[in-house]
Order: structure tokens, then C-alpha cells, then sequence
């Protein structure tokens, strides 16, 4: 089972996700395991303030080193092992390719004891551009963590030094939200899903799109047939499985990465 705790200022912003749908379908069947820290719990003073005005000036404030150290120091208390994610502008952009590195794992540890054979830790893959760089691929393959400590940044930003108690730094992308609230559940999700057990089809992560690099996956249909004049291809009810797989590999593709 994979745990993550996320610390944030905004509970209600996470919780009803986490309670629906492949989330809850993960917990219900032990396969996941979610909670929560205050950082307001950890602030400091009459008014539990957790953040305060830049060094050298500038517009906003920044989150504190005192709770968010504490935080962390009160997960860790109960799980040394626990290690820290923090989704941040100066990390590794998420990819496909690292949430499944993620999730195999926490797979390989919890069948490590059953298990002769590490699951993919050591093999080759073939390269890629949608690749985690290979530090964090190593830091990955070697972790001995089943529990990650999701840090939900709000405000300007954080005190530099709070990047020291981080052991993994996660970029979504080329823009800024308000809160880390978003990129953990987007963390959690693209992990989560892709333990076995958790998405119904025993395929259903292998060939959708990303499973493979930066490869996007074949046009799909359902009924109707015929929509206001757009039909499905006819190849598709041929029922001539070898020419439908030929018609999906020519229709894959590749993203504009």
C-alpha cells in the first residue's frame, strides 16, 4: 500500500477528490492510504501565523522554515522512512514516465519480501524524452519509502531553505497557480492509478496515452455509429482483429513535447 500525507493550509480543496471515483475505489481496496496535517497547526504565535515578508523586499509572503520543518518533523516522527515532495517551478517537469517510476516502487517494496525478482528497477528502458532525468530515476528505483509527504506551497512562494528537508522537487509545468493544493492531487492521481488493482482493465494503463514515451493513443468510439453525419470507421466493426490493431497503430501518434 502507498500512503501520502498532504500538508496544506486547505484541506476541503483536496478531500472530496480523494473520495471519488479510482481514489476511493484505491482506498476501499487498501491500496492507498490518504491524510492530512494542518500547517496552521504548526504556526507560530497568538494568530498561527505560518508565512511572513521577504528579505531584500518584494510584493507577497513566503511560508516560514519554523512549521513547515515541524510539519514534516511530526509525519517523520512516525515514519522516518516518509520521504518529501514538493511541487515547485525549479523541479523536474511530471511526466508519465515518472509517475509510473513512482508507482512501481511502491509496487516492487510491497512484493519485495514475496517476490524473487525486483520489478524493473535495474533493467533497461529504452530512451526517451518524456524520461525522468536519470537522478531522479535512480533516487526512485532505490527509495525505500511506501509513505510520501506531499508540501502544498501557497502565497509568493517559500523560504529557500525548506528546500533542504525535500527529497523530491516536481514541476508541472511552465506556469504558476495560487497553491500546491492542484499539483498534489495531480501527483497522487497519476501514481495512484497506475497500481495495479486500481483502474478496472488489466491494459487500461499500458496503452493509453504516455504509456510509451511521449506516444498518444488511437482514436476511440461508442455508439452511436452515426453522429449528426460523423460515423465510426468501418474498420472498427470488422471484427477483423489484426486489421483493427494495423488501423490503431497508423492512427497513434506523438505529442508535440
Amino acid at each position: 500500500m502507498i500512503k501520502f500525507t498532504i500538508i496544506t493550509l486547505f484541506r476541503e480543496a483536496i478531500e472530496p477528490y480523494l473520495k471519488t471515483s479510482m481514489m476511493w475505489k484505491a482506498t476501499e481496496k487498501g491500496l492507498a492510504e490518504f491524510d492530512f496535517v494542518n500547517l496552521r497547526d504548526f504556526g507560530l504565535g497568538p494568530h498561527k501565523s505560518v508565512d511572513d515578508t521577504p528579505y531584500g523586499g518584494g510584493d507577497g509572503m513566503l511560508l516560514r522554515c519554523e512549521p513547515v520543518f515541524a510539519a514534516i518533523e511530526s509525519v517523520k516522527a512516525h515514519d522516518p522512512d516518509a520521504k518529501v515532495i514538493l511541487p515547485t517551478p525549479v523541479g523536474e517537469v511530471w511526466t508519465q514516465n515518472i509517475a509510473r517510476q513512482f508507482a512501481e516502487a511502491s509496487e516492487t517494496i510491497s512484493a519485495r519480501a514475496a517476490s524473487p525478482r525486483p520489478v524493473a528497477t535495474g533493467e533497461a528502458r529504452s530512451p526517451s524524452p518524456c524520461q525522468a532525468p536519470e537522478a531522479l530515476r535512480e533516487d526512485i528505483s532505490d527509495a525505500s519509502a511506501k509513505h510520501y509527504i506531499i508540501l502544498c506551497p501557497h502565497y509568493e512562494g517559500y523560504d529557500e531553505r525548506i528546500l533542504s528537508i525535500v527529497d523530491y522537487k516536481i514541476s508541472l509545468g511552465k506556469y504558476v497557480l495560487t497553491g500546491g493544493e492542484l499539483p498534489a492531487l495531480i501527483i497522487i492521481d497519476s501514481i495512484v492509478r497506475l497500481i495495479p488493482g486500481v483502474l478496472g482493465g488489466e491494459q487500461s494503463a499500458e496503452i493509453e496515452s504516455f504509456s510509451n514515451g511521449d506516444n498518444l493513443e488511437y482514436p476511440q468510439y461508442t455508439k452511436p455509429y452515426d453522429f449528426r453525419g460523423m460515423k465510426v470507421p468501418d474498420i472498427l466493426l470488422s471484427g477483423n482483429h489484426g486489421e483493427i490493431a494495423k488501423w490503431r497503430e497508423e492512427h497513434s501518434g506523438k505529442a508535440c513535447i
